[in-house]
């Protein structure tokens, strides 16, 4: 399977996004590690509560504008005792971003995010890049699809879990990123800069089951 970064968190959210299900080992190790804290919680940006019922899972919390969920889908939650976060249409923010910023409020450090990528390719962008929100820099943040996992690296050094042989691409947002230094991986970068458009950092592998990555400074989507 694909890496991940391993760190400590507390509360646990699943956050279930409007898009497509993606179901695979990725996925299935976020709810698996999800169910293993007795407390996590389960919320749904607007048409997302499909994709939490296609894994058969109880929402406890409903954020959005509703305009993917029919009038009698909604009631039919709020019998079921789902707190209904409703917002206008006419908003600043996704329902996705919404959703984030619930589980922030409910106190979840411990976050993954399942239907985020598929459909449209501006809403897929949108959602990658919301797991660069400030408010998120201090979550176990993870955003997973079928074999793939995406995080958000800041400055730092991350620990990375995984198998040997796994791909992993390292790709600048928000420009530049400097003081790349990698270790376990095939490709090695030694405080080097990686630029934001060329494809430098696609398709690393690991040679072990850990491998680390420090930055000096930007932001690096890790897949």
């Amino acid at each position: 399977g694909c890496a991940v970064v391993v760190r400590e968190a507390s509360m646990k959210a699943l956050i279930f996004a409007n898009g497509e299900p993606n179901n695979g080992p990725m996925v299935q190790r976020a709810l698996s590690q999800a169910r293993d804290d007795a407390s996590y919680i389960v919320i749904a940006a607007d048409g997302g509560a499909r994709i939490a019922g296609y894994f058969g899972l109880k929402i406890d919390q409903l954020v959005g504008d509703m305009d993917s969920l029919t009038a009698d889908e909604v009631a039919a939650f709020t019998r079921d005792g789902v707190h209904v976060h409703r917002f206008p249409p006419e908003k600043n923010q996704t329902d996705l971003e919404l959703a984030l910023y619930q589980a922030r409020e409910d106190g979840c450090e411990w976050i993954r995010i399942v239907g985020g990528l598929g459909g449209r390719f501006d809403q897929m962008m949108a959602n990658v890049y919301l797991m660069a929100l400030p408010e998120l820099a201090d979550c176990d943040l993870e955003m997973v699809a079928g074999k793939q996992s995406l995080r958000i690296l800041h400055p730092g050094l991350h620990s990375i879990s995984g198998a040997p042989d796994d791909t992993i691409s390292l790709i600048p947002l928000k420009g530049d990123v400097t003081g790349i230094v990698t270790d376990g991986l095939q490709y090695a970068l030694h405080d080097e800069t990686l630029s934001f458009g060329p494809a430098r950092g696609v398709s690393n592998v690991m040679q072990a089951a850990t491998a680390s990555v420090s930055l000096a400074s930007g932001l690096l989507l890790l897949v």
